[in-house]
């Protein structure tokens, strides 16, 4: 068969992946392979939590792999029980299925808000309402419901049942509204869409909405999630409460961690064999995600967390300022920022990892910070310093062209 010509790489060239490795980390920086210091404010993309090698991490991952990896989900795992208290005592669920993912907990969720109408004497309620600039994974369902044509593009037909509407379009949302809507679908604060935060207003808006016709609401708090804004979830700003909700990437602190929490009623139709997972919930992943509970479900942290995310932000406009030609402005929540660039936002991605700095590309030519929420204030000001010096880089190059 024709196709592409054959790589050196083994692997599925489905990442454009950046000339640079790294062999260690500790706290906020990592080491790459030919031995230079890189300040992570990428995180994994919001998911080191907890910096690399928190010495709490790293024991709790090597205590229980002494003891055991994997038995399956046919048996009782006390890490389970145990996880899933503390993430319903500190939030408005009562039943969560931990996952691998934050895409599978996505596919958690959706198949939960479709059961529940379906056991509620009403199957033809299995539509959901998404929003345009979200993003809620790889799989065929959560691209789906992402609704972005540049990741649904050669899969063949979309999976049906999403109807997307304008971002934060109250009107919109209820005109979409009919007889076979199961739920809505939303994340308090796009990540891939470019740090946009929907406003609180908003939020309860959709949970009245949900209220008034019999729907449920499903929150995607997958990058936003466990204390990325100074609060443990990000919804909690708006004081609203979802049906359902995603959570993954911080949870793990690094280590593959996924959940989908629920009200008992959410719930109800997720009964025994409708649902399953081999490797979710398992010993070491819930040894890990115990450990960072620990940390992060901490008023005090919190606070800091929140305390320093106003820091970059208010470090980040000064910077904007000096640079209007290359920065359109800085907006988000917490240690969850963006930067919106006049011009390509990988050419800002890629002058930063010059200087050292490691940020992330998103939507609407965003460049998102996403550090470790262990960042010190100091840690912060070298994040700056270093951006400024990657956009006066950039600009001696405009002004050169």
């Amino acid at each position: 068969m024709p196709g592409a010509a054959k790589t050196d790489s083994p692997l599925y060239s489905t990442y454009a992946r950046a000339p640079l490795g790294f062999v260690r980390g500790e706290g906020v920086w990592l080491e790459s392979t030919d031995g230079r210091r890189y300040l992570d404010c990428m995180g994994g993309i919001a998911v080191n939590a907890l910096g690399h090698a928190h010495p709490k991490l790293v024991e709790a991952l090597k205590q229980q792999a002494d003891m055991l990896w994997h038995v399956s989900n046919i048996f009782q795992i006390p890490g389970q029980e145990e996880l899933g208290k503390r993430l319903t005592d500190a939030s408005f669920a009562d039943r969560v299925f931990f996952t691998n993912s934050g895409a599978e907990a996505l596919e958690c969720a959706i198949k939960t808000a479709r059961r529940y109408h379906f056991v509620h004497d009403a199957p033809e309620r299995h539509r959901i309402i998404t929003f345009e600039g979200a993003f809620h994974g790889r799989t065929l369902a959560t691209i789906a419901a992402g609704g972005q044509e540049k990741y649904l593009e050669g899969f063949g037909p979309r999976v049906e049942g999403f109807d997307q509407v304008p971002f934060a379009d109250h009107e919109a949302v209820k005109a979409a509204i009919g007889p076979e809507t199961a739920a809505i679908l939303i994340e308090p604060i796009q990540g891939e869409g470019g740090i946009k935060p929907v406003p609180n207003e908003c939020l309860r808006g959709l949970r009245e909405l949900c209220d008034e016709h019999g729907l449920l609401l499903i929150l995607d708090e997958i990058q936003c999630g466990m204390g990325r804004t100074g609060k443990l979830f990000a919804h909690q700003w708006a004081g609203i409460a979802p049906d359902i909700m995603a959570i993954a990437k911080a949870i793990g602190g690094g280590f593959p961690l996924g959940a989908c929490l629920a009200t008992e009623e959410a719930a109800s139709g997720m009964t025994a064999g409708t649902h399953g997972s081999t490797f979710g919930g398992n010993p070491l992943a819930m040894a890990v995600g115990n450990a960072v509970m620990d940390i992060i479900d901490d008023e005090d942290f919190l606070k800091t967390v929140a305390d320093r995310g106003l820091l970059l932000k208010q470090e980040l406009a000064a910077v904007a300022d000096a640079h209007p030609d290359l920065v359109a402005g800085i907006r988000g929540e917490g240690l969850m920022i963006g930067v919106q660039c006049h011009k390509s936002n990988t050419d800002l991605v890629a002058a930063a990892r010059d200087e050292g700095l490691l940020t992330v590309p998103a939507g609407e030519n965003v460049v998102r910070f996403l550090p470790p929420l262990i960042i010190s204030e100091d840690e912060i000001g070298d994040a700056v310093d270093r951006l400024d010096r990657a956009l006066a880089n950039l600009s001696g190059n405009v002004a050169a062209a």
